[in-house]
């Protein structure tokens, strides 16, 4: 399965309640990339069609196990309680549990048919059907979230909502960790896979998000910079990860 992003526009794009993706038009350099409003719907049918063809191209993936070992390394709490964000079919939540099999994980995704996967590889954790914009409706605290490329599905208001969330939900020195492909965003838009079946996608810049980790009072404890390669050629990848200070 290989993503591709639609020919950029020379300038930004805006949207009003009535465009489609054949009405988007240009504007000035200050204007904010909005989307068509069948873009999200169109986003959530794409991950739910595509759950199977993910797992067989990301469960085995092994680039990002050094970031989910200096993850574990801060949580030094037995039976931690751990929201992993996005999870998709389930292949941190494997990782971390081979790890540390005493974590008490729950993991969300908006996609149900990820959430199946997810529980079929992890029967020892739990799964929600649930947007990652409404993970504070889960109403608790966690020892440590984490969140493996979700923002790239949030638009930057999305993200300063979420991070400001994660905060709140975190207990005392909870730990963070985020990841996220770093770029223009202005860049921002539709997505199309080798299938045809496409989803709406975010760049976000790493020194925003460092931003507003700050701003929510969180210390951050390691950045990664992660190469992760495509047919198309290579791609840097970020990790955050940072804890609530109190």
């Amino acid at each position: 399965m290989v993503f591709r992003m639609q020919k950029p526009k020379t300038m930004p794009l805006l949207w009003s309640n009535r465009c489609s993706l054949k009405n988007w038009k240009p504007r000035n350099n200050n204007a904010k990339i909005i989307i068509p409003m069948n873009a999200a719907q169109e986003t959530y049918a794409t991950w739910n069609k595509m759950a199977g063809l993910y797992q067989e191209k990301f469960m085995q993936l092994d680039i990002y196990d050094q970031s989910y070992d200096l993850f574990c390394s801060y949580i030094e709490k037995v039976n931690a309680q751990i929201l992993e964000i996005g999870c998709g079919p389930g292949m941190i939540c494997k990782y971390l549990l081979a790890k540390r099999p005493d974590l008490e994980i729950l993991g969300t995704d908006f996609a149900p048919n990820m959430i199946a996967l997810a529980a079929k590889h992890n029967p020892g954790a739990h799964f929600k059907v649930l947007d990652a914009r409404q993970t504070k409706s889960l109403d608790r605290k966690f020892d440590a979230i984490i969140s493996g490329f979700c923002l790239p599905y949030l638009n930057p208001e999305e993200v300063q909502t979420l991070i400001a969330d994660l905060k709140d939900m975190l207990e005392p020195k909870g730990v963070l960790y985020l990841s996220f492909i770093p770029g223009n965003p202005a860049q921002s838009g539709m997505m199309t896979a080798s299938s045809g079946d496409r989803t709406l996608f975010y760049f976000h810049l790493q020194d925003e998000i460092l931003k507003l980790l700050h701003s929510n009072q969180f210390r951050v404890l390691g950045k990664l910079a992660i190469a992760y390669a495509k047919p198309s050629g290579q791609e840097i990848h970020a990790v955050i990860i940072a804890a609530r200070e109190d």
